[in-house]
C-alpha cells in the first residue's frame, strides 16, 4: 500500500517536468513591452575621418597696389612769392586782403597741406616779429604739388580806415609793415613784401584760408 503511493508520487513530478518542458520549448524572450528582443548587433567600427579640403588660395587684388602718398614740400623745396592785392577785399584804405603763391621748385612733386602762420617782421630780427592771432577760414585739404605747380593763400586783415595815417573802427591804433614772415607748414618760415606798398592793418589779427591749387579771388 505504501509502495503503491510513492510510485505514484514519481509518476506526477515527472509529468509536470514534461508539461513545463513543452511549454517552453519554441518560445521566444521577449522585453519588457512585450516584444521580442532582438540581440544587439555589434557595434560598427568608427568611420575614417573625412580628408579635409585644402584651403583655397586667396585671389590677388585686382589693380596695381598704391605706392604710398607724395611726401610733404619741405623748406628747399619751395618758394613764396611777394604778395599781391586780392581781388575781393573788405573796403577800407589799408591792404584789406592779399593772395600769396608758394611754389614748388624742386625736381620732385611734393605735398602741401593747412594753414600758413603770419607775423609782422620786426626790423629785420626775429626776435622782434609781431605774431598776428589767425582766424582759419575753409578746409585743409592736401595738395600735391608737380615741380614748378603752385598753391595759394589768402589773407585777409582788419583794414584801416580813413586817409593819412587812417584809423581802425575798434578804436586801436593801425599798423604797418613793410614785410611779413609767413610761416609755411612743414617748409619753414618765409619774408615776403607787398608788390606794391606795405601791410597796413589793424587788431594785429588776420583770416588765413588754408593752401589751395585754386587761386582765391
Amino acid at each position: 500500500m505504501h509502495h503503491t503511493t510513492g510510485v505514484a508520487r514519481t509518476a506526477a513530478v515527472l509529468a509536470a517536468a514534461v508539461t513545463v518542458t513543452a511549454l517552453m520549448t519554441g518560445c521566444t524572450p521577449t522585453g519588457e513591452d512585450g516584444a521580442a528582443a532582438v540581440p544587439s548587433s555589434p557595434a560598427s567600427a568608427p568611420s575614417a575621418p573625412s580628408k579635409p579640403s585644402a584651403t583655397p588660395k586667396a585671389s590677388p587684388p585686382a589693380g596695381p597696389t598704391p605706392s604710398g602718398g607724395t611726401k610733404a614740400c619741405t623748406t628747399g623745396q619751395v618758394k613764396v612769392s611777394d604778395a599781391h592785392q586780392a581781388d575781393v577785399r573788405p573796403p577800407g584804405t589799408g591792404t584789406g586782403a592779399v593772395v600769396v603763391p608758394v611754389t614748388n621748385t624742386s625736381t620732385h612733386p611734393c605735398t602741401l597741406q593747412g594753414f600758413p602762420t603770419v607775423a609782422g617782421a620786426g626790423n629785420g630780427s626775429p626776435d622782434h616779429n609781431l605774431p598776428l592771432a589767425t582766424t582759419h577760414s575753409g578746409t585743409a585739404t592736401a595738395v600735391s604739388l608737380a615741380p614748378g605747380a603752385r598753391a595759394w593763400t589768402k589773407l585777409t586783415f582788419v583794414n584801416v580806415q580813413g586817409e593819412a595815417d587812417g584809423y581802425c573802427v575798434p578804436g586801436a591804433t593801425p599798423a604797418a609793415f613793410p614785410t611779413l614772415v609767413l610761416g609755411v607748414p612743414g617748409a619753414g618760415s618765409h619774408q615776403i613784401a607787398m608788390d606794391d606798398g606795405v601791410f597796413a592793418e589793424c587788431d594785429d589779427k588776420v583770416t588765413v584760408t588754408a593752401f589751395s591749387s585754386a587761386k582765391p579771388s
